[in-house]
């Protein structure tokens, strides 16, 4: 007997090459946009019309094949490559999109925007994925600032980077993104069974012992392995040239550690989170409640979301 699970919640990333190809030619970059496009719609056609899809384009992509356990994650700086992560309904468990973008008129974000996507005055938040896309725009680090400082709360783990753009944000108009904008874009989880920690690897982590050692930290979270999934989010900086060649070490680190947890992110211009961990009331360190520094460069951030038990 067959089981389908339509799925309510897409995630997926891709690089820059899978949608760009190799020319450089500015009659290629337009047919490249109208590629990238028509991709994310021919991808939105196969989900159901209700889904919510978020789609982001990033220089590299971590990646676990198949999400199995069985195959161990990849750290794919180079060439083509992409995943797509499939969320069904899950009982406790709230996940939605959400998208702000840089008002060239007002200088101040209105932070009535974070209640209405389910931002603030929501106890059951657990988890924010954030995304900020052309971040090469004047003005867009000081919005990305507006966005992650009133959200830096210990109750939540805040995690992500800086993308090159996104392609599909389906609780919008596909044409919101003009391509001189820049913005935030996300997923929140939302759910008392949802635990999460993240550890921070700074610019010290630079050998198989440290990068072990980070991941200890991570494992002292005690957050459940069982239904969970891991995000890695790194410096197009770091990777194999970080490590004097030897690739994929942080993945295989990771591994070593969660050998059940499948591990998926991306490779981008600028990461978001620390060390922190949220069961209940318990955080990794305290910080005698000066705000977390999230906004980091040449770092790597791991990420664990438990998504509570299944039946």
């Amino acid at each position: 007997q067959k089981v389908q699970v339509l799925p309510q919640t897409v995630l997926y990333i891709a690089d820059a090459e899978t949608f760009s190809g190799h020319e450089e030619c500015h009659e290629q970059k337009k047919a490249r946009k109208r590629n990238s496009k028509e991709t994310a719609i021919a991808l939105e056609k196969l989900l159901p019309k209700r889904c919510q899809v978020l789609g982001l384009v990033t220089p590299g992509v971590v990646v676990t094949p198949m999400g199995s356990s069985s195959n161990p994650p990849q750290e794919i700086e180079e060439g083509e490559a992409g995943f797509a992560l499939l969320f069904p309904k899950i009982d406790g468990v709230k996940i939605h999109t959400f998208h702000f973008s840089k008002d060239s008129k007002n200088r101040v974000f209105d932070e009535s925007k974070f209640a209405e996507a389910g931002l603030k005055n929501n106890p059951d938040l657990r988890v924010v994925l954030l995304f900020g896309y052309n971040s090469w725009k004047s003005g867009a680090t000081r919005f990305l600032h507006q966005i992650v400082n009133p959200l830096n709360e210990k109750s939540i783990i805040l995690a992500g980077g800086q993308v090159e753009s996104f392609t599909s944000l389906t609780s919008e108009n596909n044409n919101a993104q003009p391509g001189d904008a820049c913005g935030v874009v996300g997923l929140a989880f939302s759910g008392p069974q949802i635990q999460s920690a993240t550890v921070l690897l700074d610019q010290d982590v630079a050998d198989e012992r440290t990068a072990e050692a980070a991941m200890q930290r991570l494992k002292a979270a005690n957050i459940p392995e069982h239904n969970t999934i891991g995000f890695m989010f790194a410096c197009v900086g770091r990777g194999y040239r970080h490590y004097k060649t030897k690739r994929n070490m942080e993945a295989d680190a990771f591994r070593k550690f969660f050998p059940n947890v499948p591990l998926f992110g991306f490779f981008g211009h600028g990461e978001i989170g620390c060390d922190r961990i949220v069961t209940g009331n318990f955080v990794l360190r305290e910080c005698n409640d000066i705000k977390d520094d999230l906004l980091h460069g040449y770092t790597t951030v791991m990420t664990l979301i438990h998504l509570g038990s299944t039946k």
